[in-house]
């Protein structure tokens, strides 16, 4: 007797932590197949791996050669990344290309990893932002355009195709081991930058929670777009505070300044581009997908600050 098929399913991304940690959850049984267009990345002899251009003509023969039923794509390239122009083109043009190689050839279930960034931070955010909020993230800075143009075109998408089924995620912020994004690498750092006079709220996810969101929301088929996000937050520098972080006052007047002092300094892990997220806070409702997917994070904001406490060096 033949065993049934196992889901064949395509991840992007592969050579970041939250990709490997999805596919170590997914690789006991379904057949996978892993691709980062920065980097190829050894994952097992188990599950084959690629470095490629989505917009290159030999990422179709991927989707001709594996019959996939799933795309998970987790290769968003953040804004720290790369020019802005080889951004968009990843982020936007290969994602148009990914998803309409899924239409083309019959994928019946999509997930795809946006960020909470795409909401903007302004000074008159409500308390609590869902996802019918307006995404003002592109209108305050160039480099969240391609964010913002990715979710504008899954959600094209959503509605064209819904075949599909396409499932937006929009996490706070990821962090944890492995991770290698703005906020993470300020909480491990053993100085970080504050705006004088300003700590935000903040929410944080762990990239074990994270990767168990995105292996549920592609097992459930509840199409649509979904904030991520525990239902408790913190103060950014009290989360500073909590890290271990000793903590650097950088005037925020006149607006120009701050800008100045942090390009100057070029301090990466504190983008002027994000300033206002240091400035305004931007909380997410994350009710609908616990709701819809029976989701509750496991690790809690102490187990968070202890590791970074633990684990002062760049991550």
């Amino acid at each position: 007797m033949n065993e049934p098929r196992r889901p064949h399913i395509l991840i992007t991304g592969a050579a970041g932590a939250l990709a490997q940690q999805v596919i170590n959850r997914l690789r006991d049984h379904c057949d996978l197949v892993a691709v980062d267009f920065r980097e190829q990345v050894y994952l097992g002899d188990d599950i084959p791996s690629y470095c490629i251009d989505f917009n290159k003509r030999v990422f179709e023969d991927l989707f001709r050669r594996y019959d996939f039923d799933g795309v998970i794509h987790l290769g968003r390239i953040m804004s720290s990344q790369l020019t802005r122009m080889r951004r968009y083109n990843a982020n936007v043009l290969g994602s148009q290309k990914l998803l309409d190689l899924s239409h083309k050839y019959g994928i019946k279930r999509v997930v795809v990893l946006s960020t909470y960034h795409v909401y903007g931070a302004v000074a008159y955010n409500p308390a609590l932002i869902d996802e019918e909020a307006p995404l003002k993230g592109a209108g305050l800075t160039a480099d969240l355009i391609d964010s913002v143009e990715l979710e504008n075109l899954a959600n094209i998408y959503l509605w064209r195709y819904p075949d599909l089924n396409i499932t937006v995620l929009r996490p706070c912020n990821i962090v944890g081991p492995g991770v290698r994004n703005s906020i993470s690498t300020l909480l491990a750092s053993e100085r970080a930058p504050v705006l004088a006079g300003f700590s935000p709220m903040m929410q944080f996810i762990h990239i074990d929670d994270m990767a168990d969101a995105i292996v549920l929301a592609y097992q459930q088929d509840h199409k649509g777009i979904y904030n991520v996000a525990p239902e408790d937050w913190v103060a950014y520098q009290h989360a500073l505070k909590l890290c271990d972080c000793k903590r650097i006052p950088v005037p925020s007047i006149p607006p120009v300044l701050p800008r100045l002092i942090l390009r100057t300094l070029n301090l990466r892990s504190f983008p002027s581009y994000l300033i206002d997220f240091f400035k305004y806070p931007v909380v997410i409702d994350g009710r609908s997908f616990s709701r819809a997917f029976n989701f509750q994070p496991k690790r809690p904001l102490k187990e968070i600050f202890r590791f970074y406490r633990e684990n002062k060096k760049p991550i």
